[in-house]
This record gives C-alpha cells, structure tokens and sequence, in this order.
C-alpha cells in the first residue's frame, strides 16, 4: 500500500514540476476519470462471482473447472472493457498495429524484410516491438477477420485462456488442489484491465501455454510433441516483444522442476530455433530489430522519463496490476520460499522466477513507464500468490482492485 501510494505521491510531484510531462497520472500512463453506472454490471458479475466461483471450481473434474474458471475470465473481462469505451477501442488508436496494415499489403513476407530498414515510419508500438504481433493481426485479416474487433476478440480469447495453461501448470507442479485453489484469482486477476484489451495480453496466452505444454503428456512420443509445441510458443515470444526475453527464465524453471527428459527438452529447443530460422530466412535479423528499436526508443520522450523515480514506481504499479491478495500471499511465502522449493517443487518456484524476470527487465531502465501493459505476460503468473494469501476476503480485494482501477483510470489500452 505504501509503495503505491508512495507512487502516486512522487508522481504527482514530478508531473506538476514537468519531469513527466507525457504521463498524466505517473506512475500509470494514464488519465484520471470516474465511471459511475456503466460500472454497474462488472460489480453485479464480480460480486456473484466471489460467492460462488471457489465452489464452482472445487467441484467435478478438473476439465470442468479450468473450463468454468475461463468462462468467468471471458466474462470479466469483457465486462470490464465494455464498461468504458469497449473492446475494439484501443485498437482504432492510430499508434497501433492496425494502422501499419496498408504498408504490409498483400506481400507479408516483403514487409517483414524491409521492417528494420522502415521502422522509423511505422506507428509507436510498432516501432517499439518485433513484427510478429502486425503479421498475426494481418493474418486474422487474411482469414477474413480483419478489423479492431476482431483483433481484440482474439487478443481477450488467448489472453484469459492463461487461466487454463497456468492451472495446468501448477496442476503438474503442486497438485491438483493447489491449482483448484489458483483458479478464482487467475480468472479475476486485477490484470484483467489491461487484458482488455492490450497486445500484451496475447503475448501473455502464448507465454503461459509454451509453458503448460512442458508439462503436459503421458507418453514419451506425447510429451515429445509438446515440447516441440511449446518451443514453437516460447521461440515466438521474442519476435512479439523484446522485452519478453526474461520470461524465458519461467519456462526453464519449470522444466528442471519436472525434470524434462533429454527428448523434450532437445525438442523444444528445435521447435524455438525453427521460428529463429524462418524469420532470419524471410530477411528478419532479431538483432538489427534491436538495435533499431533501441534507437527509435532513445528519441522517444518516453526516454528521458526519470530511472531511479520508475525503476521503484514500476514495482507499484506491478501491485496494482497483480493486486493486494498477490502481495499477501508473497508476505506469506516469502519466509518459507526456499523451503518449499527444496521440498514441494510447487508454484513458488514458478512465481519467483516471474519475479525474477520482471526485476530483470526493471533493472534494465528500458521499462520506464507504461508498464501497466508490460508486466501482464508476468503478472498472471506472479498473481499465483494469491492463492496462498490468509484470510477469506483475499479473492474480493482483488476484483474490488479491478473495479477501481477500471473506474478510475482511464487507460489508452
């Protein structure tokens, strides 16, 4: 609470001096506002979702509730983007990827050759990532689904499907009832805001399934199979986001935790050099990509926003975004952490690798600001604290903190 509030405080100051002149609500890239009735009917869902999500989810098979457990994230978050501008808004934005569609045309492979050397004419999030999130949202076009909403139904789609592959996940890794637990507070994370609907939020399905696929599999040949899938997944995750690269520390502990066979593992690595290899084939150097979107970025107002003042404040806004039960369940965890490692191999091991990894990339001082968006491939897996969290009100803490933020934030994702 101190540390958000610190946030906000210091923020305000450095607004009102003009050190961040382009945050309107530092350390949140953002600008005050209030709903009021269109709220209505997010609060009505999560109130009745409180009640009766936890016993949902601890009834029939474990299919049935990672299944259950979606529906009320669709829900959610669907229920929280309406509530304000709607689902395909932060897609019409023009510093989008839809935007840089008509320079694609019907020559993908063209585009994606020329990217790096045509950066500086593209649109802002373009420039500050790879090219894979334009070629998905061209080929949804391609499939005859083009256009802001369908962009963001599949982004909303993968992004809450995290619910399923983390369970999954922690399902292998501390039991079933451990994963039974994790459920609500997967599916009505605070993350939810930003999942409708931000590109990260993709990014975030993807990362989560490339690892669920790492432990799943009976067979030899089965796990094989996922292996490959997963490396496929997890090798894709840098030619979406640059910043992605630290995640790849949260797929790598959960295979020594399950202790991946030599088969998978050597599986998995050739499934991500496959998707190194063909964009290096189509002309696409993820180097080059780099260092020009490193060059875009440091002429970017966004670069000269304060380190020191985001490099703590970045960590509120990972608070906000991941919610008060996360940060009791860590209290709770943190004593017993290494422990528990040594003895359970649970879902520790796992949120502290993702907490790893967004240190990493804070440390980095490429994250100043607009994090918000960032940290959600990290947060719905950090938000597994929650579940560990004392008390019975843990899971309302935390769609109460959705609420507010979805009220009171007015968010350009």
């Amino acid at each position: 609470m101190a540390l958000v509030a610190g946030g906000f405080a210091a923020g305000g100051v450095l607004h009102g001096l003009g050190v961040l002149r382009i945050d309107h609500l530092p350390p949140l890239h953002a600008h005050f506002r209030v709903l009021t009735v269109t709220l209505l009917p997010a609060a009505l869902f999560a109130a009745v979702a409180v009640r009766v999500l936890p016993g949902l989810v601890r009834r029939g098979g474990f299919g049935r509730a990672s299944l259950v457990a979606y529906g009320f994230a669709l829900a959610w978050t669907v229920l929280l983007a309406e509530s304000a501008d709607g689902l395909a808004a932060p897609f019409t934005h023009p510093e989008e990827y839809l935007a840089v569609l008509p320079a694609v045309g019907h020559d993908p492979l063209g585009w994606l050759a020329t990217f790096t050397q045509r950066l500086p004419e593209y649109p802002t999030h373009v420039r500050g990532h790879p090219p894979l999130p334009v070629l998905v949202v061209w080929a949804l076009g391609a499939a005859g689904l083009g256009g802001p909403l369908w962009a963001a139904i599949v982004v909303v789609l993968a992004g809450c499907s995290a619910t399923v592959a983390i369970g999954l996940t922690v399902r292998r890794l501390a039991g079933e009832e451990a994963a039974r637990r994790a459920l609500p507070y997967l599916a009505l994370t605070p993350a939810s805001v930003w999942i409708a609907t931000t590109m990260d939020a993709f990014f975030a399905g993807v990362g989560a399934w490339g690892v669920a696929l790492l432990v799943l599999g009976r067979s030899t040949a089965a796990r094989t199979w996922f292996a490959a899938g997963a490396g496929v997944l997890l090798g894709a995750l840098p030619y979406l986001s640059y910043g992605l690269v630290p995640y790849l520390v949260i797929p790598v502990t959960v295979a020594v935790l399950v202790r991946s066979p030599w088969r998978a593992v050597a599986a998995a690595s050739a499934g991500a050099v496959a998707v190194t290899g063909a964009f290096a084939a189509a002309g696409f150097s993820w180097f080059a990509g780099v260092a020009a979107t490193h060059a875009e970025w440091a002429a970017d107002p966004g670069a000269a926003r304060p380190y020191l003042y985001f490099l703590v404040a970045n960590l509120a806004v990972l608070a906000l975004v991941t919610g008060p039960a996360t940060a009791a369940g860590l209290a709770h965890l943190a004593p017993h952490l290494a422990p528990r490692l040594a003895r359970r191999h649970g879902a520790a091991a796992v949120v502290a690798a993702a907490l790893v990894a967004v240190l990493a990339l804070d440390v980095s001082g490429v994250t100043r600001g607009e994090v918000e968006r960032i940290w959600v491939p990290f947060a719905v897996w950090i938000g597994l604290a929650a579940a560990y969290a004392p008390g019975r009100r843990t899971l309302a803490a935390q769609v109460v903190t959705g609420l507010l933020l979805q009220g009171l934030v007015a968010s350009p994702w």
